[in-house]
C-alpha cells in the first residue's frame, strides 16, 4: 500500500514543493487543503502522535494569529493547543505528509524523501531553482 496524503496550503511554497516531490517520484497523493477542510480534533491528536512530536512543534507562528493569541505562553496545554488549531487552522504547520513509512512535518521540502516508498530519485528542481539531490535513505 502507496498511498501518501500531504496536508496542503497551496499558497506556501515549501507545501508546493513537497507536493511536486512526491509527485515527481511517481505518486498521486490524496491532497488534504486544510484550511478548506481543517482535520478534527481526532485527526490532529492522531497527527500529532505520529510524528513524535510536541504540539508546539506543528505551530506555525508567521502569518497566523499565533502572537495575538500569546500562544507561546508555557501555560497552555496540548489539548488547548490543538482547539487552537481547530478554531485556527492556519496555526497548523505544513506541509504534514503521512505514508506507509511514517508521519512528518516537511519543512525542508525535501523531508519527504525519507517517508516515500521508491529507490533513490533523480535530482528535483525546486520553484526557486535549488536542486535536491536524494540520498536514497528512507525511514522504515
Amino acid at each position: 500500500m502507496d498511498d501518501i496524503t500531504i496536508y496542503h496550503n497551496p499558497a506556501c511554497g515549501t507545501s508546493r514543493n513537497t507536493l511536486a516531490l512526491i509527485r515527481h517520484a511517481g505518486f498521486e497523493p490524496t491532497v488534504v487543503e486544510y484550511l478548506k477542510t481543517p482535520p478534527t480534533k481526532d485527526r490532529l491528536r492522531e497527527l500529532v502522535a505520529a510524528t513524535g512530536q510536541p504540539v508546539r512543534a506543528l505551530l506555525r507562528e508567521k502569518g497566523t494569529p499565533f502572537a495575538e493569541l500569546k500562544l507561546d505562553e508555557p501555560h497552555w496545554t496540548d489539548e488547548e493547543l490543538i482547539d487552537f488549531i481547530q478554531r485556527h487552522p492556519i496555526l497548523l504547520n505544513r506541509p504534514i505528509v503521512v505514508s506507509r513509512l511514517g508521519t512528518a512535518l516537511c519543512r525542508p521540502s525535501e523531508k519527504v524523501l525519507a517517508l516515500l516508498p521508491v529507490a533513490q530519485l533523480p535530482p528535483f528542481t525546486k520553484e526557486d531553482g535549488e536542486v535536491v539531490v536524494d540520498d536514497g535513505v528512507r525511514r522504515g
